[in-house]
């Protein structure tokens, strides 16, 4: 970090992961925090947030910038394997210059709405080639000022039964991607993908992020074969599973059954609320399911618990303005959450939980941080997750990436401007 005057200062702040009942100075030098106190006394540019909460940024651990926005194409979904097919006949169309340009859109609607750090899920195999990397690699160096991106490159339709697919894997991580992901649900032997996926993570040394268990029938779970192999590859704290909607219906036995073995075998979860809620019991007359893993009730059992968007605008999810705030809302909502201690749950599974499941040590309001912030019109996060607050600045490396203001009233005999 440099020395010298500071450059920024965020007065009277709340700040997260602090005492909310206080408000503090935030000083930024250099793009890293570099002092918090009650008052710093500075000549540098300063920015009163007026009691407002800041915090390091919204985590977006699971999107799929890839074949987000193609609604108008192939319109909605009957189930999941459905959104794979409809998704499937397109793929093999879209150009690099396509896939850009609505990841573009995405990723522009994520940094306004808060998020700091994202890790997209990028679809490789034989029909798409490497354009998706391709197109991905470059939003992901084009908009490192607002946002960091990760990249997870992953099998949707099957490894072991897809030939070629794993060639263009291995192309994609010796040419830079983040994170090696599975999807062992859509392959002949799901066993042999998940065996193949560590395989590959360890030649490479990278984390891995499966998508899972995606359907309502808990009595066969791959879970516990992931669960197996890390423990086999000491992989504890590198293995992260999406939806698993199977343990929003399994038993409490199995559930805390599961639960064990996650906790012992280091491996955390995401859930997706709005993909999960529109899928999961998808064409049911009554009592439809919710679907959603009661992701704050594992996290109070030690495991890392994350919740993120999945998908926008397409078969899959037909919905999204890529609020993770709403998501957190959308989780409290559907899973009945009540009380001021689990709805601040809520928002740390988009801020320092997800930050965890990324291994992201330099996340968060720490002197030394680098100075990613966000400043939402709340004073608190559990009024932020009730009421769905608005963010109004943020800030990358300690620069001002947007801002938003504050809707005003015009009263009778305002003069409006």
């Amino acid at each position: 970090m440099s020395t010298g005057p500071l450059d920024l200062v965020l007065r009277r702040a709340s700040l997260h992961g602090h005492d909310q009942g206080h408000q503090f100075d935030i000083g930024i030098r250099g793009g890293h925090i570099v002092e918090i106190a009650p008052e710093i006394n500075t000549d540098a540019r300063e920015i009163d947030v007026q009691g407002c909460l800041v915090f390091g940024g919204f985590i977006e651990t699971h999107i799929h910038l890839d074949k987000a926005c193609i609604l108008s194409r192939c319109g909605h979904s009957e189930s999941l394997s459905h959104a794979i097919a409809k998704v499937s006949q397109l793929k093999s169309e879209f150009t690099q210059e396509d896939i850009y340009a609505r990841g573009q859109i995405v990723l522009e609607k994520a940094i306004v709405q808060g998020t700091t750090r994202m890790r997209t899920h990028v679809e490789i195999d034989p029909l798409i080639g490497l354009r998706g990397f391709d197109a991905i690699l470059k939003l992901k160096k084009d908009y490192l000022w607002a946002i960091d991106l990760e990249i997870c490159v992953f099998p949707q339709e099957g490894l072991l039964n897809n030939p070629g697919t794993d060639e263009l894997l291995a192309e994609a991580l010796e040419r830079g991607a983040d994170v090696i992901g599975g999807c062992p649900y859509t392959d002949d032997n799901p066993k042999g993908q998940i065996a193949r996926i560590f395989e590959l993570a360890r030649h490479y040394d990278l984390e891995i992020d499966f998508h899972l268990d995606f359907d309502l029938d808990p009595s066969r779970m791959d879970l516990y074969e992931v669960g197996r192999q890390a423990e086999n590859y000491g992989y504890g704290g590198r293995v992260a599973v999406g939806h698993v909607s199977k343990l929003s219906a399994a038993p409490p036995p199995l559930l805390q059954e599961a639960a064990r073995m996650m906790r012992d075998a280091g491996v955390a979860l995401t859930v997706l609320p709005s993909t999960d809620l529109y899928l999961m019991g998808h064409g049911e007359t009554h009592s439809v399911p919710r679907g959603i893993a009661p992701a704050h009730r594992l996290l109070q059992q030690g495991i890392t618990c994350s919740i993120s968007t999945n998908n926008v605008l397409n078969p899959f999810t037909p919905f999204g303005d890529c609020s993770l705030l709403r998501m957190a809302n959308l989780y409290a909502n559907a899973l009945q959450v009540g009380g001021a201690d689990e709805l601040n749950l809520c928002f740390e599974m988009v801020t320092s939980q997800s930050a965890r499941l990324m291994n992201a040590d330099d996340y968060g309001l720490e002197i030394g941080n680098r100075a990613d912030l966000i400043v939402l019109d709340a004073p608190t996060t559990f009024a932020a997750v009730t009421e769905l607050a608005q963010p109004l600045l943020g800030f990358k490396a300690g620069k001002q990436t947007f801002s938003r203001p504050r809707p005003k009233l015009f009263r009778p005999g305002d003069i409006v401007s």
